[in-house]
């Protein structure tokens, strides 16, 4: 959905230099924390169904891990990149770092598209990437955790795979594993829910609330769908969503001015959560290009898909009644858009502020693994509530302060951090 033009990598480190700039950061620590710490690219070979065997590339990028154990998802993709990973992983640092919880930034990739292959096939692929990373990842070291087309059934499978590797039980090596198994209750609904715990807040800070506010959405997994309920819960309305179209190979938006019927459209998604337009359109739902929900004349817009959404080109699509962008994804805006998005005055929730709720969650499912109790599902989200609604204000507070914009004042906040966290280990 995104466009493959753009460098995510030198967005992310676009982002950083200004922020580090900004910080009169010395320039070791400048060079230190702008390029990952280490970078593992290996082959996994796969014995397919039909009896050959099919080489995919796997990757495992460590950026930074002076507060804590490396921590980031593992996505499946067929267009997947080593410098989508490197972003992420960068993204992944600054995303704990806000939210002020003891984990590093780490991603990882393997090029695949799962929704081609047998379940068995799969099963052999998650083992094989486990097999090649189990000596550099741990409870102690990096967590994995799922991502785009990855699944709790795709981690427990790696998980499993560490355990007979170590020869013992490991629940904490991985998250995002299904309830039962070491997973937390709320972990599906964590990274959709805080990006509308941030969006409250903002709104709160500024003497106003969602109640009657209505929102276009991009993507609709597992982001955009709880994203969209708590928006709906909270008194807000979604009139559109764009979404893959697996059939069709291409991204449809769907729309219903009157508040789309979120429930339904969940249920009318295929396993990797992908919507055809014909489902969509027997569900009332008018059927327009792919880009045409960043037009929409809606209050807030919520782009929940993947990196370069939002760009030079398309920037000024935006509809003028937009007041609010909730960066639901990971580098959904490139630094050219951001430029004409601050000069309009739209205030932007940034990415590794709004979408920290699944790495925070994650957290507490680690720190529930450590000591084998589990929380309800009710005291999860309360902690998660305060924890997302703390940092949104801390870095509402100090734009505010500061005159800058929420995207420079969090990365002041959490380079601050990391810079700190270098400092007293003496490595810089």
């Amino acid at each position: 959905m995104g466009s493959n033009t753009i460098n995510p990598f030198l967005n992310a480190q676009k982002q950083f230099d200004s922020a580090a700039e900004t910080m009169s950061l010395d320039k070791g620590m400048w060079e230190l924390l702008r390029v990952p710490s280490r970078e593992f690219s290996f082959t996994i070979p796969v014995k397919m169904d039909d009896g050959s065997t099919k080489v995919f590339t796997g990757m495992r990028i460590q950026h930074n891990n002076a507060k804590g154990p490396a921590k980031g998802g593992i996505r499946f993709h067929p267009e997947e990149t080593i410098d989508t990973v490197r972003a992420l992983s960068m993204w992944m640092t600054w995303k704990c770092a806000v939210v002020d919880i003891p984990l590093g930034g780490g991603k990882g990739g393997i090029i695949c598209d799962p929704r081609t292959m047998s379940p068995g096939e799969q099963e052999r692929l998650c083992r094989g990437y486990m097999r090649q990373l189990a000596r550099f990842v741990g409870p102690l070291v990096d967590v994995p955790a799922p991502d785009i087309l990855s699944t709790r059934q795709h981690m427990l499978w790696m998980l499993d795979e560490y355990e007979t590797i170590m020869g013992a039980h490991y629940p904490g090596a991985i998250t995002g594993k299904p309830v039962g198994m070491g997973g937390s209750l709320g972990r599906t609904e964590a990274t959709g829910y805080g990006v509308v715990y941030t969006l409250a807040e903002v709104l709160r800070l500024r003497g106003d609330s969602i109640k009657g506010k209505t929102a276009s959405i991009q993507g609709f997994g597992l982001v955009g769908e709880y994203a969209a309920r708590k928006f709906e819960e909270l008194g807000g309305t979604v009139t559109t969503i764009s979404c893959w179209d697996n059939n069709d190979k291409k991204a449809y938006t769907f729309r219903k001015k009157g508040g789309l019927d979120i429930s339904a459209l969940a249920n009318a998604r295929d396993a990797f959560r992908d919507l055809c337009k014909d489902k969509a359109r027997d569900l009332g739902c008018e059927v327009l290009p792919g880009e045409a929900w960043l037009s929409e004349e809606v209050d807030i817009l919520m782009p929940n898909a993947q990196e370069n959404e939002i760009t030079s080109e398309n920037v000024h699509n935006i509809n003028k009644s937009v007041q609010i962008i909730c960066e639901g994804a990971n580098g959904p805006t490139t630094p050219e858009a951001d430029l004409v998005i601050n000069e309009r005055g739209i205030i932007v929730i940034p990415d590794f502020l709004c979408s920290a709720g699944g790495v925070t969650c994650s957290y507490f499912e680690q720190v529930q693994n450590n000591m084998n109790y589990y929380w309800e599902k009710d005291e999860v989200f309360t902690k998660l509530d305060n924890i997302m609604t703390s940092a949104t204000k801390a870095v509402y507070e100090l734009s505010c302060e500061k005159n800058v914009s929420m995207r420079d004042a969090a990365y002041m906040i959490a380079v601050q951090r990391v810079v700190d966290a270098v400092k007293l280990r003496g490595w810089a």
